[in-house]
């Protein structure tokens, strides 16, 4: 259902780019320009502006049911409680490390500690 709507929704979008692009611009911004009458605030509504408002309810209204899928999609889960309830991995366990001298090689039996030889 969900894609449905989205799809549809997609679409309104595209539409109403669209309608809105081919509409004649006025010069003045919101609804200030002429067009109307002479001394009318308000213009003649043309086909293409009924499209546009018929387009931009059905644009909301697709917002508003996509908005309820997705809440009820989500179950009241939160993204922190399904990290919390997700298993841990397993502890890995690092070695200890030796104490003091041990960090150095044994010296081997046969031989004297290395020293420095002027060569």
């Amino acid at each position: 259902m969900e894609n449905v709507v989205l799809t549809i929704h997609l679409l309104l979008a595209l539409a109403l780019i669209g309608v809105v692009l081919l509409q004649r611009s006025e010069g003045g911004g919101l609804g200030m320009g002429g067009g109307g009458g002479a001394m009318t605030g308000r213009a003649a509504a043309t086909a293409l502006g009924k499209l546009t408002w018929i387009l931009a309810a059905a644009f909301i209204v697709t917002s508003l049911s996509l908005t309820i899928i997705a809440a009820q999609n989500a179950a009241g889960v939160s993204v922190l409680d399904r990290l919390t309830d997700a298993p841990l991995p397993p502890a890995q366990t690092t070695p200890a490390l030796p104490e003091g001298d041990l960090l150095v090689p044994p010296p081997s039996g046969d031989t004297a500690p290395l020293t420095p030889t002027a060569d």
